[in-house]
């Protein structure tokens, strides 16, 4: 079993994440910051593996497919030498549930992995 997660961070932080004094508004002074978001998809296996991959700006549901098909295609090499299948935990993010996700879920099972 393996976990699947996005992170990602900025150069400045979501006002959410702010503070202010005791008394005073909360006034942060709001920057276009296309392009500087660095993201993080990893997948974890207890005791076993860590992959991840970087990249700039967010995890669309063409990155995402190119990330599982090489997490498949070493799900394909396990269920050949063990007979073991792998599933991954993921949430529902809009790139894990997508058309095109949908459309390589069959060939991902055959390959051994269930996402």
């Amino acid at each position: 079993m393996k976990y699947l997660d996005e992170s990602g961070c900025c150069l400045e932080s979501p006002v959410s994440y702010s503070y202010a004094r005791i008394g005073q508004q909360k006034r942060i002074e709001q920057v276009k910051s296309y392009g500087n978001r660095i993201s993080i998809l990893g997948v974890w296996q207890e005791e076993q593996s860590f992959d991840y991959i970087l990249v700039q700006g967010s995890f669309n549901k063409e990155r995402y497919v190119k990330v599982i098909n090489q997490v498949a295609e070493k799900s394909e090499q396990i269920l050949k030498e063990t007979g073991r299948i792998t599933v991954i935990v993921q949430d529902n993010g809009s790139a894990h549930t997508s058309h095109l996700s949908r459309e390589h879920w069959q060939k991902w099972q055959l390959q051994g992995l269930y996402p």
